[in-house]
């Protein structure tokens, strides 16, 4: 992409005569769509620019420390990039019930490459929507007497518990729960020309605040995080938001299911209150 663009571009980027558009700006890096290696391979690309106002060797060191943690979380949860071992490098397959490492496979993007001392991290193309982006669609297309469509968004919601629950029964806290960070990638070519479907599955994106942790209070905050930004961004459907509580704590498919899940929701009554005890007193 010409433009303003290829001056932020690090190398070898900056040299490259593929397409780069430029899809979200942020304090701290830049986001774009292109392509790796092959023409046929689409790709995310993240770059955090030199901060000028930043002392160089404290730039360098906070650059390289921030795509390192989001990529080592990201090859921990896909499973790419693991050495199953007897002297081989196949990527190690996670067993149906893992959710350890690899147990969030095809549940967030596969890390492609990256380069800390440029300040870059390329990820595959996640095809979709955001989250956000489905319900708008879904909200608008409503109307109060559509029953089947309030089951297909709870349907929605079930399944965003559940990829919560398996993020944190991996050891690991997004940071930056919204419906903006999570993907919804159609299932079928024919969902994907449906502008209002809900259906297809739910990725998680933007890890670049994740930590890992075990801990059911680094949990109930992450929970708090996509409860307060799930109110502010969908208030018409906030009533229904105790869909994804019960997926997370029960959901077949959630990592979280049991005793764990329900420690981590009694957690979260916890920090509402702190929260709303800081809100009265400003």
């Amino acid at each position: 992409m010409a433009g303003i663009t290829d001056s932020r571009l690090p190398a070898p980027f900056n040299k490259s005569t593929e397409s780069f558009e430029l899809i979200a700006q942020g304090a701290e890096s830049l986001l774009y769509r292109t392509t790796f290696l092959s023409s046929s391979q689409p790709a995310a690309l993240k770059v955090r620019p030199e901060k000028k106002w930043r002392h160089p060797t404290l730039d360098k060191r906070l650059t390289r420390a921030r795509i390192l943690a989001e990529a080592r979380v990201l090859v921990k949860l896909s499973g790419e990039g693991i050495v199953a071992g007897g002297g081989g490098r196949k990527v190690k397959d996670p067993k149906k019930d893992d959710v350890g490492v690899g147990g969030m496979r095809r549940c967030v993007p596969k890390v492609l490459g990256l380069d800390w001392e440029q300040g870059w991290m390329v990820t595959e193309w996640i095809e979709g929507k955001t989250v956000k982006e489905a319900i708008y669609g879904a909200s608008k297309a409503r109307v109060e007497e559509d029953e089947g469509r309030v089951e297909e968004l709870k349907a929605l919601l079930g399944k965003m518990g559940e990829v919560v629950g398996k993020l944190h029964a991996c050891g690991v806290v997004h940071g930056d729960l919204t419906t903006s960070n999570m993907m919804l990638r159609p299932r079928t070519s024919e969902n994907s020309t449906r502008s209002n479907s809900l259906d297809g599955d739910i990725l998680l994106i933007d890890f670049g605040l994740a930590t890992q942790s075990h801990s059911d209070e680094d949990r109930a905050v992450d929970l708090y995080v996509l409860e307060r930004a799930f109110g502010s961004t969908h208030p018409k459907e906030e009533e229904l938001f105790g869909t994804v509580l019960e997926a997370y704590a029960n959901g077949e498919e959630s990592g979280m299911k049991g005793k764990a899940g329900k420690v981590a929701v009694r957690r979260l009554e916890d920090v509402r209150m702190r929260g709303r005890k800081k809100s009265m007193l400003g």
